[in-house]
């Protein structure tokens, strides 16, 4: 069964009247990693490594069309580039049940400015992790975050993390780190911000800024 033969089938298991449907594909080989993003490209997908995250629309609308999707996996079985797919998650049109009221959800631009607040008057460089609410959001949320260069977490959790620097060096500049979060909150995105890391008024030699390492990866 070809890639493009298991979406369908995937699709086809799916409930009546499903509108959005959340593929993940696999690959084998890392080598082959920076292929499947160049035949993936149209897709839009968002990527982890040798993980790609596919939105598809039964409408074609708001993401790929399932014909469109189902070609661009096909071009990877064309390369010979060993690729799996499962669905993480999907997203029903209900037009029987209203909507549920929606909670009260604290904004991550004003969650910014809450914690910009409780700094150092001096501090120069922060490192942060934002913890989406949804997995389901993770690719939109990538997208969205891509000024402030995010990193997504290799855990299970739709976790990104970043760097913002107030002076100069390493990060995204304040302004631009809220306007990223601000476009979250324009989405209905919502997630937890917190700081894992903050310098004071730094004056690097020969460098731009702080360097810290996680499990051996400079961030």
């Amino acid at each position: 069964m070809t890639l493009g033969e298991k979406l369908r089938s995937i699709l086809d298991s799916l409930p009546a009247g499903w509108s959005e449907a959340r593929i993940v594909v696999s690959l084998a080989s890392e080598a082959d990693a920076d292929r499947a993003a160049l035949i993936l490209g149209s897709l839009a997908p968002g990527r982890s490594g040798t993980t790609f995250r596919i939105r598809v629309s039964a409408s074609g609308l708001g993401g790929p069309s399932p014909d469109a999707a189902r070609h661009a996996l096909d071009r990877l079985d064309g390369e010979g580039i060993d690729a799996r797919l499962s669905l993480p998650g999907t997203e029903a049109f209900q037009a029987a049940a209203p909507a549920p009221p929606e909670a009260p959800r604290a904004l991550l631009a004003k969650s910014w400015d809450e914690l910009v607040s409780r700094l150092p008057a001096d501090w120069s460089d922060l490192h942060l992790e934002l913890e989406l609410a949804s997995s389901a959001d993770t690719d939109r949320g990538a997208l969205l975050l891509g000024p402030v260069n995010p990193f997504l977490q290799p855990d299970a959790r739709p976790a990104f993390r970043f760097r913002a620097a107030r002076r100069f060096g390493y990060g995204a500049a304040p302004a631009m780190a809220r306007r990223a979060l601000a476009r979250l909150d324009e989405e209905h995105i919502t997630g937890r911000l917190r700081v894992l890391r903050v310098h004071s008024d730094t004056s690097p030699v020969l460098t731009q800024g702080p360097v810290w390492r996680e499990g051996g990866r400079a961030v």
